[in-house]
């Protein structure tokens, strides 16, 4: 009789423990031990237990293949979370990982490999080869491919997050956070009693201070103070929520006559607009994606948006500043040039519409598109193509956490027809839409990669663009990890060509995800093992680094509403004499508008208290040593590049702090 030594790992997290019955059976080249009742049901596998049993075969099973465990009711069906199965073998010499992370629900019989990571071709048993078979079979049923919306990147096939499977779910714990964040920031905020003041205006501007006194952040406090001034406007086009559209012009736009007159004043006196546009010191923030777009109907009452184009110049003494504004594509008299030597008002109207179309392009663009919506077409091609067993499943693993199931949250209580975006957002509804699918067309793989990005955009030589700065560092260390993880898989490119696994899972992101795409720029067939590294890099930079960037500073620069409005209620202004503290008041957000896009903002900005910090993993998918070792690695290049950030940002009055690796979660969960 052989005797093995097996023991169980329960989740942590709230109702992961089971009283149901829970058997195991040890599956070797050689045979099967016996069904195994592992103890009492309700007095082991309680949350947080670590269990050992011991396991009989009547002879020898050989290479250990797969452990088969089975949950039966016992009383009442109780879920289980298994995170782990170990086999210590017979002589004590040999102690095997089976990963599981998954939830077992009802009565059923799972499979699980040893963690060992193996690619289809490093499988020659038959067994092992029908497990991978089946496995990914019975995930395909699983996760089906919806077309949400036409011109948008294909998502899950669920309804609602009801409808999700469990292992993509929400725990407990943070299904009733999320839930709760909201109702608190209303009650919260004293909100309540503002909340029913529909249409009604502020009377002055210090009266936003009236839902700023619950809520707030050091930014948000600083915002206030400073969101008036030309540098704070320049600052935030470059570490702002949406710091990836300026770009550096050499030539003004034809339907942007600016003149060298209107200008001069703004630049320094040694110099002119032509030597400054050819020194590369001019940039550009163009909104034109906005032009057209239809306007929501709030209440009975049209809101309004813009297109503006902003110039910028990089001043030799006082930074990035803004140097003139146009509120429409379509030049004219009633669109004028709004300029800094203006009346006060009405520059910062100006300014004022130009961070209005910053809200309409970082909540549905930066954001909601180009990280979660991006994403989920990695994560659900991931579930579908790769068995856990793969290495590169084992890559991405923990960077799909959630994102599912805030993805079809966003889509019924976000951006549906009848969603908060809705309630208080000037492209709410079928602008919003318009507005992501005019984006879709455009988005290429190469502006997800922040080395081209940057480049590109003519933005390498701006001075203090930390975005910038700590993205690259951010990709530098992500990619050089992942290109170790799979040189150690992969011993050459034509490995990666042969794996069938991974180029089905290449074809499912280009040829069902990312479906109507001719000029994305990413083939459906993956050649070398750098492909393969960029590829990965580019998931794990964008579920985990560009989503900070975009997500963690929004209730920062949004929690004082007029720095940056979710809706405009008048249209913008035709006459640059004619713009008084009256016409503004009337054309931020009413009462009702701003309290609600104060407490979303807070909702879904605020540090998640379950976050897992990017390189920091709670489920251990590799057990190789070798990949161990390139994680540890991965983590001492994060810990230098958070002591760098922070020696930076020591003693600074408006520190960037938002890609702190600490500050940067290892997915999209909010």
């Amino acid at each position: 009789m052989e005797v093995y030594t097996v023991t169980v790992a329960t989740g942590t997290s709230e109702y992961s423990g089971t009283n149901n019955y829970i058997y195991v059976t040890l599956v070797g080249e050689r045979g099967e031990s016996e069904r195994t009742l592992l103890d009492n049901p309700g007095l082991d596998f309680c949350r947080g237990a670590v269990n050992d049993y011991k396991v009989s075969s009547p002879s020898p099973l050989g290479s250990l293949l797969l452990v088969r465990l089975e949950k039966q009711r016992y009383w009442v069906e109780d879920n289980w979370f298994c995170r782990y199965v170990t086999v210590e073998t017979p002589e004590r010499d040999q102690v095997l990982t089976f990963p599981c992370y998954r939830w077992l629900v009802g009565d059923i019989k799972v499979e699980l490999r040893e963690g060992t990571a193996k690619r289809w071709r490093d499988d020659s048993l038959p067994q092992l080869l029908a497990h991978r078979k089946a496995e990914l079979q019975e995930r395909q049923k699983t996760y089906r491919w919806l077309a949400w919306a036409p011109g948008i990147p294909k998502c899950i096939h669920a309804k609602t997050e009801a409808d999700l499977p469990p292992d993509v779910r929400f725990d407990n714990e943070k299904r009733s956070d999320f839930e709760r964040s909201l109702h608190y920031a209303l009650l919260e905020l004293s909100l309540k009693k503002l909340a029913i003041k529909f249409g009604k205006s502020w009377d002055d501007l210090e009266d936003f201070k009236r839902i700023f006194w619950k809520l707030r952040s050091p930014i948000a406090e600083y915002c206030m103070e400073h969101w008036k001034e030309d540098w704070f406007f320049g600052y935030q086009c470059l570490n702002g929520s949406n710091p990836r559209m300026i770009q550096r012009c050499r030539e003004l736009p034809g339907n942007f006559p600016i003149t060298a007159d209107m200008v001069q004043g703004s630049l320094d006196p040694r110099t002119s607009l032509d030597k400054e546009l050819k020194a590369g010191n001019i940039y550009l923030v163009d909104y034109a994606i906005m032009d057209g777009i239809p306007t929501n109907v709030i209440r009975g009452e049209p809101q309004y948006i813009a297109a503006p184009l902003c110039l910028l110049y990089q001043h030799p003494d006082q930074g990035l500043i803004p140097i003139a504004i146009q509120l429409g594509q379509t030049p004219g008299l009633d669109t004028p040039i709004f300029l800094p030597r203006d009346p006060p008002l009405a520059w910062l109207l100006a300014k004022t519409w130009v961070r209005h179309s910053e809200f309409q392009i970082f909540q549905v663009l930066s954001h909601l598109l180009r990280t979660h919506l991006v994403v989920e077409v990695f994560c659900m091609a991931t579930l579908r193509q790769l068995p856990a067993v793969h290495p590169v499943y084992k890559i991405l693993a923990p960077h799909l956490r959630y994102t599912l199931e805030i993805n079809c949250r966003g889509r019924t209580q976000l951006i549906s027809a009848d969603g908060i975006f809705k309630r208080v957002v000037s492209t709410g509804g079928d602008g919003l839409m318009m507005l992501a699918q005019r984006e879709y067309k455009v988005l290429t793989y190469r502006s997800l990669q922040p080395r081209h990005d940057f480049p590109e955009r003519g933005a390498s030589q701006l001075r203090d663009y930390f975005y910038r700065e700590h993205s690259l560092m951010l990709w530098e260390a992500i990619h050089s990890f992942v290109s170790g993880i799979i040189r150690l898989f992969y011993q050459s490119d034509c490995e990666v060509l042969e794996d069938l696994e991974l180029q089905a899972w290449i074809r499912d992101i280009t040829e069902e995800g990312f479906t109507e795409l001719p000029n994305f720029g990413l083939s459906s067939e993956l050649r070398t093992r750098e492909e393969l590294s960029t590829l990965l890099a580019v998931t794990i930079f964008t579920s985990t680094a560009q989503h900070a960037a975009t997500n963690n500073g929004q209730f920062d620069w949004c929690a004082w509403v007029p720095n940056t409005p979710c809706t405009m209620r008048q249209p913008p202004p035709t006459d640059k004499d004619a713009v008084t503290m009256e016409m503004i008041m009337a054309t931020l957000p009413d009462v009702s508008q701003s309290c609600v896009e104060m407490a979303i903002t807070w909702h879904l900005g605020r540090p998640q208290p379950d976050a897992v910090p990017l390189g920091q993993y709670t489920e251990q998918y590799f057990t190789e040593g070798r990949a161990q070792e390139l994680i540890d690695r991965f983590r001492i290049e994060l810990k230098e590049i958070e002591e760098h950030i922070l020696s930076q940002n020591e003693g600074v009055k408006l520190p960037y702090l938002f890609l702190l690796p600490s500050r940067v979660e290892n997915s999209i969960t909010i």
